[in-house]
């Protein structure tokens, strides 16, 4: 996040809504501006520190608009809006690189207090300069939001951050999938745990030697996944 006045794009194509959160924003002393549609997201969401995103859109839905964020290495907060909060649709958010999700229709002081909190979680971890952790020959930076090896740089998303402060805050434990969605994602209702399986495929192949023979981020069959130091 730019240490100015922060900036949001609204991407919404229902122009009441949009124009009410971008004069409640305003109000709030943000910077906000609306797109339409998920093309025009995408051709201005680099000049942008937060996207609220509304899951479906004309064209280029709010799925496809993150996941093309996140190939493009963009790794900017996204909220996103689901039309009816169902488990699946905020799992696939999530699977696509949504770092929260709010189901319509939304309390404002609602909307307002996530937004604030994922400016201000982005710009602790970016700021807090002792939040490293050193695993084998890679090393985990918290505040950079990265796992670095050797010249290389991995960048996470804020949710993959999360996921992976949780693992290793719960280091040699068997975690479950139900667990990681209710305490990380907060989701708990009956919901398809693959989305997990695939953030822990990604995380393998960032912190991995061998991400299909994993010595970190251990499978534990029946249960979840251990990770280990």
């Amino acid at each position: 996040m730019s240490e100015a006045t922060p900036r949001i794009l609204i991407v919404e194509d229902e122009a009441h809504l949009a124009n009410g959160l971008r004069f409640n924003l305003e109000a709030e002393g943000y910077v906000a501006k609306i797109a339409e549609t998920g093309e025009a997201a995408l051709q201005e969401a680099s000049e942008f520190d937060l996207l609220i995103l509304d899951a479906m859109l004309p064209g280029i839905d709010g799925f496809q608009v993150v996941s093309t964020l996140r190939e493009r290495g963009s790794f900017m907060p996204v909220l996103m809006l689901t039309a009816r909060g169902r488990p699946d649709d905020i799992v696939q958010g999530f699977s696509a690189g949504a770092d929260d999700y709010l189901p319509k229709p939304f309390d404002l002081a609602i909307l307002l207090a996530r937004v604030n909190g994922l400016l201000r979680r982005s710009s602790w971890q970016r700021h807090n300069a002792d939040d490293a952790v050193t695993i084998g020959d890679r090393v985990i930076d918290f505040r950079a939001m990265e796992i670095r090896h050797g010249e290389r740089k991995y960048l996470l998303t804020l949710m993959e951050t999360n996921l992976l402060r949780f693992l290793l805050n719960h280091s040699g434990e068997a975690v479950s999938r139900k667990r990681l969605l209710e305490e990380v994602w907060g989701v708990r209702e009956d919901t398809d745990t693959r989305a997990i399986d695939n953030f822990i495929v990604r995380l393998r192949k960032y912190l991995e030697e061998e991400p299909t023979h994993p010595r970190h981020l251990l499978t534990v069959r029946g249960v979840g996944y251990r990770f280990d130091p």
